[in-house]
Parts: C-alpha cells; sequence; structure tokens
C-alpha cells in the first residue's frame, strides 16, 4: 500500500548552516514514491516509523546533482525581452519545453549577463535531520493526485 508520510526536517549544508526548516511550521506530508521529494530521501526515510528521528546525509549526487558547467554562461543583455528588469535574482527559462532548466541571473556587468541554469543546490551536500510525525495509508484521490492532501482533505 502507498503511504503518506509526514516528517519535520532541518536541513543543512556540510558547515552547518541551516538551509531550510521545517520547524515551527506544520510537518511536511508527502506520498511514498511519488517523486515530490528528493528520491535519496525518500528511499531514506519511507522504512522509518512514526517517532524515529534520523540524521540522513545525502551527496550532491543523490541530491541536487554536481553543478553542470555547460548551464554557466554569459549572454548579452540584449537578448531579453524589453523592459525585463534584469537583475541578480531573476529566474527565467530559455524555451517551454517540460525538462528546460530554470535559469537565474547570478550578476550583470554591463551589457554581459550571468545565467546561471543548475539548481541553487547543485553541487552541495545535503544533511537532514528528520522526525517521522506521520505514516498512514495514502487515500485513493491521494493516489490518483499523485501527492498528499494534508488535514481537511484537498481540492483541485
Amino acid at each position: 500500500m502507498t503511504k503518506v508520510i509526514g516528517f519535520h526536517y532541518t536541513l543543512k549544508d556540510d558547515d552547518g548552516e541551516v538551509l531550510d526548516s521545517s520547524r515551527g511550521h506544520d510537518p511536511m506530508l508527502y506520498l511514498a514514491g511519488s517523486g515530490t521529494i528528493l528520491p535519496a530521501l525518500d528511499a531514506a526515510i519511507s522504512s522509518l516509523a512514526v517517532g524515529d528521528i534520523k540524521s540522513i546525509a545525502l551527496p550532491a549526487k543523490d541530491a541536487y546533482g554536481e553543478i553542470n558547467p555547460a548551464f554557466k554562461m554569459n549572454v548579452k543583455l540584449g537578448q531579453f525581452p524589453p523592459g525585463t528588469d534584469v537583475k541578480p535574482g531573476l529566474q527565467f527559462k530559455i524555451n517551454d519545453e517540460p525538462a528546460s532548466p530554470m535559469f537565474r541571473v547570478v550578476n550583470v556587468l554591463g551589457e554581459e549577463v550571468f545565467i546561471d541554469g543548475n539548481h541553487p543546490l547543485a553541487g552541495v551536500n545535503l544533511n537532514f535531520d528528520v522526525e517521522i510525525t506521520e505514516s498512514r495509508d495514502a487515500t485513493p484521490d491521494e493516489i490518483a493526485h499523485g501527492h498528499a492532501h494534508g488535514v481537511g482533505g484537498h481540492h483541485h
């Protein structure tokens, strides 16, 4: 039977810097095996029981992958649509292909725009401290929709 798993997490890099945490919020709920969380994290927590606390280290290759140098490039400012506020942090896709990476502007120097299509956590080892808060059979609706619905159901 497909499970819905709820967990609290604190995510840190190798230097111990907290990158994200669910503490102070509702636990994260996900449908096991649905691809909504990193597959290696899913595999590591899917066998845990409610109340289990575990540290899980994912090397970059099992998290968001290694940095792909081909996704780092310089383009000309004129390649952006007129009126676009091109500044660091701007995110965009270069085409409408579903598998096309999301690029972000890293820096702008005059007419040169430095962009990066790597995930912001590419090349970073991820260290999760997790606490399992819920584990239950998924409902037929959750299975059909491919994600957990949480407390009170979910409407599409």
